[in-house]
């Protein structure tokens, strides 16, 4: 994960979020920071992130404002892969985060003990 094409979405009210951050800065990793409700991932980087994580379900914040009114636990059911894409594309606040990406892997909420070993 040493590469300074980390790219890390992340939201600065999230005590989740500051706690990666803190991590990343710790292991003297690079990263660029994006606030993620402002500037959320492109479909190309959510596509990747599906491709690598195997469930689009798990992009999701599933514990989130957004998600919880918006019916998608019910709506995830219904719609099409591309149509979620879109969605979190268009929502930074519907995506679990922080949301990391690089050239070689993706890592979506914080758990040292993975973040450790990537």
């Amino acid at each position: 994960m040493k590469n300074s094409n980390l790219k890390v979405y992340e939201y600065s009210g999230c005590s989740t979020c500051r706690k990666a951050l803190g991590f990343l800065k710790k292991q003297g990793i690079a990263y660029e920071s994006f606030p993620i409700r402002e500037t959320p991932p492109s479909i190309a980087e959510l596509k990747k992130a599906k491709q690598i994580i195997g469930d689009i379900r798990k992009l999701f914040n599933v514990s989130g404002k957004d998600y919880r009114e918006g019916n998608w636990k019910e709506k995830l059911t219904k719609i099409s892969e591309e149509e979620a894409l879109k969605a979190l594309s268009k929502n930074g606040n519907l995506i679990k985060r922080p949301f990391v990406i690089s050239d070689k892997t993706v890592l979506v909420g914080f758990k040292e003990e993975e973040w450790k070993n990537i």
